[in-house]
């Protein structure tokens, strides 16, 4: 019998005790759409993906709307002495690297949301290459687990990060204080896929249409229209062709926002690793480039195409 999801409440309240302070001191947060977020329950929080930053903003956000966030992070981070231990109590899920890992990691996330958790994917794998910082193409990872529990998908829009740490740089940049901010939307309907988790056209569907809504809410933040295709970085196009894009709709309102105080296996989307299972949960800094789990590389141009490294 596999062993169920669990965490300690006391590491978690020591985990806020210790980051919630600090990250409301050193950045601006400015919040909408918190109630938005169901505050119990198995949820999928989908946010756009900007920087490295980007999980602690997220993070915060979510504990003030409520939720405690279950990320998906690397396995070699549960090995480090003194923060591993520290990750499996507060009920973080660990992601090995290869190939097999992708079945086991969407079992365990789906283990967590019948548990109540509310687990965060980023979509797209990876930081944003769009040169504009406009979310890219995304893998189908959210979408299938979405499918398979049933689980709403919160999406999410964060922008300011990247000015506190942009992708490809070391060099963090807290001085002076930065303003980020946060908008939560509506669940996406994903009604018409249900039950099809293990069909690919239903999958790219449904990953289109939680890209679309978290497309609309960057728009709604940066005040400006998005693209009308997203960038694929293994085209490097915005010009129909080979490239299966998402349409992108109008930013709309923000329900109940705040005033800002299998057997079937799946096509890859445009822009997956062929090297590596469209099953395969996105993580934060992830390099399209290599398999799903492997670390990004310092100093990478997102002005310019990524080219795959050797198959591992």
């Amino acid at each position: 019998m596999s062993k169920s999801y669990s965490y300690s409440p006391t590491w978690r309240l020591i985990s806020v005790i210790v980051l919630r302070p600090a990250l409301l001191l050193l950045i601006r947060n400015k919040w909408e759409g918190r109630k938005n977020i169901p505050k119990t329950g198995g949820i999928i929080l989908a946010p756009n993906h900007l920087s490295y930053a980007d999980w602690g903003t997220d993070a915060l956000f979510f504990y003030q709307s409520r939720r405690y966030p279950t990320f998906l992070i690397k396995a070699e981070a549960f090995g480090v002495k003194g923060i591993g231990p520290f990750l499996y109590k507060a009920g973080q899920l660990p992601v090995n690297r290869g190939r097999a890992d992708a079945a086991l990691v969407l079992k365990e996330a789906e283990k967590a949301l019948t548990a109540g958790a509310a687990v965060v994917i980023y979509p797209e794998a990876t930081a944003t290459r769009d040169p504009d910082l406009w979310p890219m193409v995304a893998k189908t990872g959210a979408a299938r687990l979405a499918l398979m529990t049933g689980a709403p998908v919160i999406p999410v829009a964060h922008w300011g990060t990247h000015d506190i740490l942009p992708y490809g740089s070391k060099k963090v940049r807290l001085f002076p204080r930065k303003t980020v901010r946060t908008v939560a939307g509506p669940p996406v309907d994903l009604s018409q896929w249900a039950g099809q988790a293990t069909s690919a056209k239903a999958l790219r569907a449904a990953t289109a249409a939680i890209m679309s809504d978290v497309t609309a809410l960057v728009a709604q933040l940066r005040g400006e229209q998005p693209p009308a295709v997203p960038y694929d970085p293994s085209s490097v196009s915005r010009t129909g062709g080979a490239v299966s894009a998402a349409p992108t709709v109008a930013p709309p309102a923000v329900a109940g926002a705040e005033p800002a105080d299998g057997d079937a296996r799946p096509e890859p989307l445009a822009g997956d690793d062929p090297r590596t299972p469209d099953t395969a949960l996105p993580l934060a800094g992830d390099d399209p480039r290599t398999p799903d789990t492997a670390l990004p590389l310092a100093g990478d141009d997102p002005r310019t195409p990524d080219k795959a490294a050797g198959q591992a």
